[in-house]
């Protein structure tokens, strides 16, 4: 009976309502521990999913694309044969310097036919590669399978008569990521960074906040760490209305990179129109050469 008056008191009452929100709190971080375990167990292995859209579909020949382009064939470290396009310089004014195209994440190297036409007849030689998974190569995507490509890619330039030390290493969006890692190991003439960001987290957590993208994440890309230490002359070309890599993230990259002379910043433009792939890209790499050459 005592008990039963005791419960029923201002005392028992406060006691019920603590008990029901220590309940609904130890609920609430169960549910929030039990989503965080399996973001933790299963976005790792759905990430690449995120991050990489290959396009696998074959190209046609080279030359069938590009006069005088011909097919390589690049030899990765982890034994994959990827194939790639070697456009000569054209023009009047040859630089004896290459551009290694690093892509970005759409697309193949026929998509970039247009750009590569562009850099040649600014008396530029070309190398279009397509990393593994696209552009009708073998192999999956991953950040240091990427790398390994570009540094075939380096290989394979070589071969041909251009040395890191006449080479400018172009890196389109995600490709940014590839070149910072691969100028580090092996530093080019010059460095042009369109449409970089900081590194690949800063990117997942814009487009997908929902997500603990900062701790999955295990293709990181860090640009401006692998970029901090260098000295490599770095143009930095960017869109003020890029909805995939919000500009200010490519601001920040040029803000923190020692080595960068010019900033490109073109009006209006998206991550992916036209002028990305256009005259003004290759007219910036234009004045890169003409100043490390």
């Amino acid at each position: 009976m005592a008990g039963a008056w005791h419960q029923g008191t201002p005392w028992g009452m406060l006691r019920r309502g603590r008990s029901r929100r220590r309940f609904w709190l130890v609920l609430v971080l169960l549910l929030v521990v039990l989503v965080m375990g399996v973001a933790v167990v299963v976005v790792p292995g759905l990430q690449r999913r995120l991050i990489y859209f290959p396009d696998s579909s074959a190209v046609p020949p080279a030359g069938r694309v590009i006069d005088d382009a011909r097919d390589v064939t690049l030899h990765t470290s982890d034994g994959l044969e990827l194939g790639a396009w070697f456009v000569p310089a054209g023009g009047d004014a040859q630089l004896d310097l290459a551009v290694l195209v690093a892509p970005g994440n759409g697309g193949n190297r026929a998509g970039r036919a247009g750009l590569a036409r562009e850099l040649s007849r600014r008396g530029l030689a070309v190398l279009l590669m397509d990393y593994r998974g696209y552009g009708g190569n073998p192999g999956s995507p991953s950040e240091q399978g990427l790398i390994a490509d570009a540094v075939a890619g380096v290989e394979a330039l070589t071969a041909l008569g251009y040395v890191p030390g006449r080479t400018i290493y172009l890196g389109e969006s995600l490709g940014t990521g590839v070149v910072a890692a691969l100028q580090a190991r092996t530093p080019p003439a010059g460095l042009v960074l369109r449409s970089p960001f900081t590194e690949l987290a800063d990117v997942g957590a814009h487009h997908y906040p929902w997500l603990p993208v900062r701790l999955v994440l295990r293709d990181r890309f860090e640009v401006v760490r692998h970029l901090a230490s260098g000295s490599v002359p770095t143009t930095v070309i960017y869109g003020d209305r890029d909805t995939i890599v919000p500009a200010e993230l490519s601001v920040r990259v040029a803000d923190a990179t020692p080595g960068v002379v010019e900033r490109v910043v073109l009006p209006g433009a998206d991550h992916n129109d036209p002028v990305m792939f256009g005259p003004p890209v290759a007219d910036a790499v234009l004045r890169l050469a003409r100043q490390v050459a």
